[in-house]
């Protein structure tokens, strides 16, 4: 996914509802904005990215209509973080009790709330700065659980709030979703290339 950044700062912040309008403008292109108020372009990802994941949604949609907790999400839904930044993970999850706190038109836009969880699966293009940055951004904006999968290198690196980055160094691991997921299980060998 090749990545452009648009500096706005001429014309001053996109409201939320610019901004929205803007994505729905513009569908063949996913946008976040940076606290800084930068707008980011991005291509579509490519094929095998896709796949992985929509193999990581499936596996937790799964989880949650058994455990009916609350809400998963795709790489199309944005969130709006207190930090002023948009940004729309790979996957993610909120609980059910924060969702039906939120407006009808919250729920059809960039709703402002920060995920309980969120995944970002690198694809080649990434930068591993970059998202180790993204990272701790959606922690520092209430995010209780974030996974990062670097499937070249088969590595993951596990966020908390105020915890050391866990590293996981193989795919030969299941992760476990903890008090955030409770009962959630993910095969990392599920990432790997086929």
């Amino acid at each position: 996914m090749h990545t452009m950044i648009i500096d706005l700062s001429e014309i001053g912040p996109l409201t939320d509802k610019q901004l929205f309008q803007i994505c729905s403008n513009n569908s063949e292109v996913r946008f976040e904005r940076t606290a800084k108020g930068e707008l980011i372009a991005m291509s579509p990802s490519g094929a095998f990215s896709g796949f992985l994941n929509a193999r990581f949604v499936s596996a937790l949609d799964k989880w949650n209509a058994e455990s009916e907790r609350g809400i998963v999400f795709d790489s199309s839904a944005g969130f709006s973080l207190r930090n002023k930044a948009m940004r729309a993970p790979d996957a993610s999850w909120v609980r059910i009790e924060t969702w039906e706190q939120l407006t009808e038109e919250q729920k059809d836009e960039f709703p402002p709330v920060c995920p309980d969880f969120i995944c970002e699966i690198m694809s080649p293009s990434d930068r591993l700065r970059s998202m180790q940055e993204k990272m701790e951004e959606w922690i520092a904006n209430g995010c209780r659980l974030g996974w990062l999968f670097y499937p070249k290198n088969e590595s993951a690196y596990i966020y908390r709030p105020n915890t050391e980055v866990e590293v996981v160094s193989s795919f030969d691991v299941i992760l476990e979703g903890g008090d955030v997921l409770p009962g959630f299980r993910f095969d990392l060998k599920r990432l790997r290339r086929i």
